[in-house]
């Protein structure tokens, strides 16, 4: 309480705390919403989350309370930190046509192979863009392999910041899967099927039921997050609202506006081409279920831009006296 008094931010000697923060501030936050406005998280048509954004909510969904899920988080919060020291964050993009992501994950796979550190990809962040987390210098490989391998226009560019290589195999150098899986085991609730359905950044699917809640977390510490996956399940679903939850979020807010600019940018296009995709815009934001089943993810994308959007933070410091 004191750090957000006095808007200290933490830093990641202090992730075990900026892990409970985080947690902490996502259900107030939810508490917050059903106290002032009456709106409860179940009545939600369904739940998303980036990484830790997953754990919260199950918490919400109330599978496991928040004290059951932080403890093999906590527990193992000081080893990904230790990790963090020698482990290098690159974002691989591509400009131009989509990016193969299966060459870039046999990259990773060879660079790591020859025993100088593990390098893989965290997240699939687009379909031309992944987040990838190197140990020591396995970044610096990667980069010359892009080019040599990859057309005109994919890139490595380098985050200097460092970060825990959760989502990774770098975590197996710890054993840290399957302590937190022992912890899990004997962690109470994991039993209902969470309400609204989550879509998991794990599996990219709906795929929770009253028993896998501890196998997808278990798969959670060192699976990439099929971020991708996730937001075109959320569009085509016909959700015509979306709640972000949490300090500052940003990860899916940011996803969604450059889909939406896209998106925007095609449409006011005069050419057959745009005007073809104006009339497709028009049936994918109809009200017709089925139809919009049948339809391809990609041309449920034009559903983007007409979905809103509330940053629940903002609501919430906007009713402040």
């Amino acid at each position: 309480m004191a750090r957000v008094r006095e808007r200290r931010k933490t830093t990641l000697a202090e992730y075990d705390e900026a892990i409970a923060l985080i947690i902490a501030v996502e259900m107030a936050q939810l508490e917050l919403l059903r106290e002032y406005f009456g709106i409860t998280y179940d009545s939600a048509q369904l739940a998303i989350g980036y990484s830790l954004g997953e754990v919260a909510a199950l918490v919400a969904s109330q599978v496991y309370s928040m004290e059951g899920v932080l403890m093999p988080l906590l527990h193992v919060s000081h080893d990904l930190v230790s990790l963090a020291d020698d482990v290098r964050m690159g974002i691989v993009f591509s400009r131009g046509p989509v990016l193969d992501v299966v060459a870039i994950e046999r990259l990773c796979l060879e660079i790591t192979n020859r025993g100088q550190g593990t390098i893989a990809i965290a997240s699939y962040l687009s379909p031309n863009t992944v987040l990838v987390l190197g140990q020591r210098g396995t970044l610096d490989e990667l980069r010359p392999a892009v080019r040599g391998r990859f057309p005109k226009g994919v890139n490595l560019k380098e985050n200097l910041h460092r970060w825990p290589p959760i989502h990774t195999p770098i975590v197996r150098q710890k054993q840290i899967p399957d302590r937190a899986a022992v912890m899990m085991e004997r962690t109470p609730g994991g039993f209902t099927v969470p309400q609204p359905s989550i879509i998991s950044c794990v599996t990219g699917d709906a795929n929770y039921t009253d028993i896998n809640s501890r196998e997808i977390m278990n798969r959670w510490v060192d699976s990439p997050q099929r971020l991708w996956d996730v937001v075109e399940r959320t569009i085509a679903s016909g959700v015509e609202l979306l709640v972000h939850v949490g300090p500052a979020p940003n990860i899916i807010p940011a996803t969604l506006r450059r889909i939406s600019l896209n998106v925007q940018s095609q449409l006011a296009e005069k050419t057959w081409s745009g005007l073809g995709l104006r009339a497709m815009s028009r049936i994918v934001r109809g009200n017709r279920p089925w139809l919009t089943k049948a339809l391809s993810s990609k041309a449920n994308l034009l559903r983007t831009p007409f979905i809103q959007e509330v940053i629940l933070e903002d609501l919430l410091l906007a009713q402040m006296p």
